[in-house]
């Protein structure tokens, strides 16, 4: 069998004891869970005994609020249960490529069940292949949520095994770089700290849902003021709502914060909207920005949000359908006059990023307990990524996405063996 063929698929999970000594570390490292764009409930604080909420779980605007039970933290919204997984890849030659995504044990079950098969005995050079072999396998039931969220850590993991086996970095396999480095805004609660710090511009989440009332749009607005202030004029501010609004509070929340020059709201309504979506986009101030597409999943789904009048497309590299489906989306977008600013990433974004012309600017969220500090994205369990310097991200020099597993971690089967399954 040649070197590049794939030999395994395994879905795995941060064996328990590596992932409790993460989580008790520090209170000021990033959240343990996952390791990109969204961590647990928050972390223990070893001198009080208590646990510390992340910014990220905490009171967020999100789908969930209109129930009271949520309102005060987004962790319903964002599953859980649903936590992070790794997919190892491994070639005949020896070689192993790493991705992750998020969805837990039932995106586990995709991978090992529904996948799998249909990636083993394949070149891992054949990416276009593969991908086809995966979503028509899986066509009547996964063109969007769990089943691509595991295409597309298959498929971002067979790019780093391709890098891997030719000992180059993906960004070369995409054509190379068009520069050194890439731009980088940041996401937290702290924007003057984004602008300290030399992002490129800095967002910040929604607190108050509609279900909240007239006085939650005006602590909204006001929350937006505060902002506006800390950083003086000129300096790029941007609104994330997490799929919370409908047009009506969309539309109000964008004439208000246009007056404090915002450039963009992001993400108002759910994914599927799209009549929706057009709607706002006529009722929203010329030079306000609409972006969306975080929870958006394939070509197809972009295609209808540029249709839809949508400003800014956000595809996340590690749900969206991986990095093959990622530039059939960038595609698109170029072909409608529709920027694409990934969502999060991390190094998957920024080699992409880095490979095309068209793009300028990628996420970096800051993800210290209280979002005022840069952390490693991927940390704790990979290392290899470089920190950005006054808002710039260098790539590593290092093959395939430049991740490898951190030598304390130890990585278990996501799931039992089943009688009968291809695990």
């Amino acid at each position: 069998m040649p070197a590049d063929r794939i030999t395994s698929v395994r879905a795995m999970v941060v064996s328990e004891a590596t992932a409790t000594t993460a989580a008790t570390s520090t209170v000021t490292d990033p959240p343990g869970e996952q390791p990109i764009g969204a961590g647990p409930a928050g972390v223990e604080d070893p001198d009080r005994g208590a646990v510390l909420e992340h910014w990220i779980t905490g009171k967020i605007a999100h789908p969930m609020s209109r129930y009271a039970e949520f309102r005060q933290h987004r962790s319903p919204g964002i599953a859980p249960n649903g936590g992070e997984i790794i997919v190892v890849v491994e070639s005949e030659s020896g070689q192993v490529g790493i991705a992750s995504t998020a969805g837990g044990r039932a995106v586990a079950a995709v991978v090992d069940d529904l996948l799998a098969g249909y990636v083993i005995g394949e070149s891992a050079f054949a990416h276009e292949r593969i991908w086809d072999r995966m979503t028509s396998a899986t066509l009547r039931f996964g063109r969007a949520g769990l089943v691509m969220h595991g295409v597309s850590a298959i498929d971002n993991a067979i790019w780093d095994l391709h890098g891997q086996i030719q000992q180059r970095p993906v960004v070369e396999l995409l054509g190379g770089s068009v520069d050194d480095a890439v731009e980088v805004y940041t996401t937290g609660p702290r924007p003057d700290i984004g602008k300290a710090l030399g992002f490129a511009a800095a967002k910040l989440p929604l607190t108050w849902a509609p279900c909240e009332g007239e006085e939650g749009f005006v602590r909204n607005v006001e929350t937006a003021r505060e902002a506006r202030a800390a950083v003086g004029e000129g300096f790029p501010l941007l609104y994330d709502c997490w799929m919370s609004l409908d047009v009506d509070y969309a539309a109000r929340l964008a004439d208000a914060v246009d007056e404090l020059g915002f450039t963009w709201i992001e993400e108002p309504l759910q994914p599927h909207d799209y009549a929706g979506h057009r709607r706002l986009r006529d009722r929203m101030p010329a030079r306000m920005q609409l972006a969306t597409g975080e929870h958006e999943y394939t070509a197809a789904g972009f295609r209808r949000l540029c249709e839809a009048g949508v400003d800014v497309v956000q595809p996340d590299p590690a749900w969206c359908g991986g990095m093959t489906e990622l530039i059939r989306i960038a595609a698109v977008a170029e072909a409608q006059g529709v920027r694409l600013v990934p969502h999060a990433g991390g190094l998957l974004s920024y080699h992409f990023v880095a490979s095309r012309p068209e793009l300028q600017l990628a996420e970096y969220p800051l993800l210290s307990l209280d979002g005022d500090a840069v952390r490693p994205q991927h940390t704790p369990w990979f290392v290899g990524e470089n920190l950005p310097v006054d808002g710039w991200v260098t790539l590593p020099n290092a093959p395939g996405f430049g991740l490898v597993l951190a030598d304390d971690v130890q990585l278990e089967p996501a799931l039992p063996a089943l009688a009968g399954s291809r695990r």
